[in-house]
């Protein structure tokens, strides 16, 4: 079952987040958007209310909470409501994918990236970003999860793991960017981002499809 409750129920406070945090909530937007492809037709998979695929160009998005795709609608977005278990569409449909932070709220991870794999055309890209389980801020919302009404349901990964995730469902040849080596309340300016990945909480990957 979708982890939606929090995100139908709240969803005006998690759009509001990325106004609280603006200077994390861009340095993790120009994070994704040095690894995103400029070219061709992409999916947002976990779309939310838009706040990644609205300014980085992706045309399509599917969630699985009705609520966040409103925002993402008023955004310009074809938002389609699905679970990234089980993607509405053809194989081969997509140049490349994105999916920031959906892959903690999913029943099944490595569906979630077989669904991916399958809606991508040969030689595609998917794009991930995600905060790193090892990281300090991961594990600070690790050690307060259950105080966390957003994260009380979710599964973190480390980059590892996600490595692991991507190799054992086809992805190949992954390229990592990180980026908020501060916490949250400490994050003021935009930070810049740095290649590779185990020095700061929000990590993004690339990897191709064969």
């Amino acid at each position: 079952m979708a982890r939606t409750a929090p995100f139908e129920t709240h969803h005006r406070r998690y759009d509001d987040w990325f106004v609280d945090h603006e200077a994390a909530y861009h340095s993790e937007l120009l994070s994704v958007r040095a690894l995103l492809p400029w070219r061709g037709l992409g999916l947002a998979i976990g779309v939310g209310t838009g706040r990644f695929a609205a300014p980085l160009g992706v045309r399509i998005g599917i969630d699985p909470a009705c609520e966040v795709l409103d925002y993402a609608k008023r955004r310009g977005i074809t938002a389609v409501q699905a679970v990234a278990e089980a993607l509405p569409f053809a194989d081969s449909s997509f140049d490349y994918a994105l999916s920031v932070t959906t892959i903690c709220f999913v029943d099944d991870a490595s569906v979630m990236l077989s669904e991916a794999y399958r809606v991508l055309k040969p030689g595609a890209r998917l794009v991930i970003g995600f905060i790193d389980r090892d990281s300090e801020l991961g594990q600070h919302y690790l050690a307060h999860q259950a105080e966390n009404v957003f994260y009380r349901e979710a599964t973190f990964y480390s980059a590892i793991e996600v490595e692991q995730l991507l190799h054992s469902t086809g992805f190949t040849a992954p390229v990592w960017v990180q980026t908020l080596t501060k916490p949250l309340d400490h994050t003021g300016e935009i930070e810049p981002l740095h290649p590779g990945y185990g020095d700061a909480a929000f990590v993004v990957v690339r990897a191709h499809r064969a």
